[in-house]
């Protein structure tokens, strides 16, 4: 190997996305509480999971790949 190549960071990846995920369920979570009240707990998730999932796919996922793309690809020495 030489000292230009790189190796993605799995351990790093999962801290990034652990960071923008939190703020986003909680953000989520304030808005559907007061739309959902009386709905049980298995209706508020299956109303905030496809919004978590298309967000973290489309959004969130992308994002942390581009604006952390050197901590996430450390260089292999």
């Amino acid at each position: 190997m030489t000292a230009s190549q790189t190796r993605f960071s799995r351990p790093r990846f999962a801290l990034m996305v652990l960071i923008g995920v939190y703020p986003l369920i909680t953000v989520l979570l304030y808005v559907v509480m007061p739309l959902t009240d009386g709905w049980t707990i298995w209706q508020r998730t299956l109303l905030i999971a496809p919004l978590m999932v298309a967000t973290m796919i489309w959004g969130l996922i992308p994002a942390v790949q581009r604006l952390f793309r050197g901590f996430l690809n450390p260089a292999v020495h």
